[in-house]
């Protein structure tokens, strides 16, 4: 049955039930990622193997999320958000039933990398949000949807230690389980599919090609510093991963419907955004690193704050706190400056906290203080990326755009957590046969986060300003840095699910001569001058737009080298449909 605009089942919902529970599935998968950080150092004798082998426990789960963020982003994006997101979970809940009944290795590993598939939850959680909430909630909802992951880590971690000092370190997983589940009946009850889908099919060998280049780029910057970083296993990864990335990229500008639209990528607005979010990540991920450890090194090396593992939790978890209370903050001056502004003032405040770390790391309420500023700092960064997404791609690309930007966290923090490492390892001290970190490799890593963020900073300069922000608050247009008439950019491709794709206008974009014009954009104005839909001509100039109602209409079309045409059109309402071909004028020399 075809839905009518005044189906209530298309209805935007109020979103008073959306955003909590949405945000509460990103605390769940950030939960999911920090729930073994207690008791990691313990993994090789709880599993019974090796200190190189228990690192897959770890390893397998960051793998895993990689590779499933963009793809469960584009499946949301043709099939269903919420039906992936629930998907998401259940994924995650399997996996954490699976770890939590075994002690061997290799389950253990499938337990873990099945638990990793959680990440899509994060962008399709904001791709809900855009396409479910009045533009006036948006902001500072989807603020707290990206920051819920740092919120969830926070909190975890003292919750886990408590569990792990206590009990079975089995129940970790029951409980991550029960989480899940809670989550995914919050959003069966709370949470109505989005009405918006993209047209297309899914791009099964652009998303093998893009794991076996995720694979094969992650796997040596995660066990670099066991295998050797010069070693002809690493380079032999890194350059394997070149080559297939490459080879996929070459193959995703060919295909139709690719699984990312790498032009949309290469735009100024995206690529900054993206290259600022690694670095963020590699900020991150850093305190997270540093503090647990300072806290509980014993107080006879010298520098070590002798705390057990519960109050070193404790004393991090202002980290995830602050970040939570940043998000109406962050909505209050993105409104004024744009999320361009917010992000700069997000990395300044991330580059005084660890500059002031440098100096604060003998006492515990220092590490606090270390932690509240860097949340903070954090807070606004991670508030800012899905609004400077968001505000840069076609509303039928959202879920997609915002899995990649996921990754390029994550690739951040998997570079943060290979770097760190590394210095941690290299300038520690052999004491009883164990490797002790000293405050030398802690401040070393402290000045590289400080390093990355600035490197972010100059990043996030290259972004457009306002224009990206003004257009993120409204989930129905686009904003590009190309050149549009009417003040927006054209949405290729997008029509409300459950309704067929030709109940409105379609026809043909032709010149003065009939000769077809692809790429047009054709973009469908109401009688009171709001934009109510946006195609791309196809290669033979055909279009499809879908009308929300009955009424006169306007079609704009402009394209390079034509000049701009305005032909009015009358819809009478239903699935009817009303053939419009729409002739360009020549651009008449100067």
């Amino acid at each position: 049955m075809t839905r009518t605009a005044t189906d209530p089942r298309t209805r935007r919902p109020s979103g008073s039930g959306i955003v909590p529970v949405l945000a509460f599935a990103g605390i769940v998968v950030a939960v999911m990622q920090t729930l073994l950080v207690p008791v990691i150092k313990d993994l090789p004798e709880l599993l019974g193997t090796s200190p190189s082998n228990a690192t897959w426990v770890m390893t397998s789960t960051l793998l895993a999320g990689a590779v499933a963020t963009p793809i469960m982003g584009r499946l949301g994006d043709l099939f269903g958000k919420r039906r992936m997101l629930i998907a998401s979970l259940a994924v995650m809940v399997v996996g954490s039933l699976i770890a939590g009944f075994t002690s061997e290795l290799l389950v253990m590993i499938v337990g873990r990398a099945l638990q990793g598939f959680a990440m899509g939850a994060i962008p399709l959680g904001i791709g809900l949000m855009r396409d479910g909430l009045p533009r006036e909630k948006l902001g500072s909802a989807m603020a707290l949807m990206s920051s819920s992951i740092g919120v969830g880590g926070g909190l975890a971690l003292p919750v886990a230690a408590l569990v792990a000092q206590h009990t079975d370190w089995h129940a970790l997983f029951f409980g991550s389980a029960g989480l899940g589940a809670l989550s995914i009946l919050l959003t069966l009850v709370f949470v109505p599919e989005s009405p918006m889908r993209a047209v297309g099919t899914f791009d099964v060998w652009g998303a093998l090609g893009l794991s076996a280049g995720l694979v094969l780029f992650l796997l040596p910057i995660t066990k670099g510093s066991d295998w050797g970083w010069t070693s002809g296993t690493t380079l032999g990864l890194f350059g394997a991963a070149a080559v297939v990335l490459l080879l996929w990229g070459l193959m995703e500008l060919r295909v139709k419907a690719p699984l990312v639209d790498l032009r949309t990528t290469a735009r100024p607005a995206v690529l900054f955004t993206n290259l600022a979010s690694i670095m963020v990540g590699v900020a991150f991920y850093a305190v997270s690193l540093v503090l647990p450890q300072l806290l509980q090194l014993p107080t006879s090396t010298g520098y070590g704050l002798g705390q057990s593992m519960v109050v070193a939790g404790l004393c991090v978890a202002p980290l995830g706190l602050t970040m939570m209370f940043t998000a109406p903050v962050y909505a209050r001056i993105s409104a004024k400056y744009g999320p361009k502004v917010t992000l700069m003032i997000g990395m300044l405040i991330i580059a005084v906290g660890y500059g002031a770390g440098l100096g604060l790391m003998s006492a515990a309420w220092q590490t606090i203080v270390i932690a509240v500023v860097l949340g903070a700092g954090i807070g606004l960064a991670y508030s800012s990326l899905p609004a400077l997404i968001i505000g840069a791609v076609p509303a039928s690309e959202t879920g997609a755009a915002n899995g990649l930007n996921t990754l390029m966290r994550s690739i951040g923090t998997s570079v943060s957590s290979a770097v760190i490492g590394m210095v941690l390892a290299n300038t520690a001290n052999q004491v009883g046969g164990m490797a002790v970190p000293t405050m030398h490799g802690f401040r070393v890593s402290f000045l590289i986060a400080t390093g990355a963020v600035l490197l972010g900073l100059v990043f996030a300069a290259f972004l457009p300003g306002r224009r990206a922000a003004a257009n993120a608050e409204k989930p129905h247009l686009v904003a590009s840095s190309e050149d549009t008439e009417y003040g927006e950019a054209a949405s290729p491709e997008l029509v409300p699910a459950g309704r067929t794709a030709q109940a409105g206008f379609r026809g043909r974009v032709l010149t003065a001569d009939g000769v077809p014009v692809a790429r047009a954009k054709v973009t469908l104005i109401d009688r009171r001058g709001r934009q109510a839909g946006a195609t791309l001509s196809a290669e033979g100039g055909d279009y499809v737009l879908a009308v929300p109602s009955e009424g006169a209409y306007v079609l704009a079309v402009t394209a390079g080298g034509h000049g701009p045409l305005a032909s009015g059109a009358s819809h009478p309402g239903g699935v009817r449909v009303v053939e419009v071909d729409l002739a360009l004028p020549s651009v008449v020399p100067a």
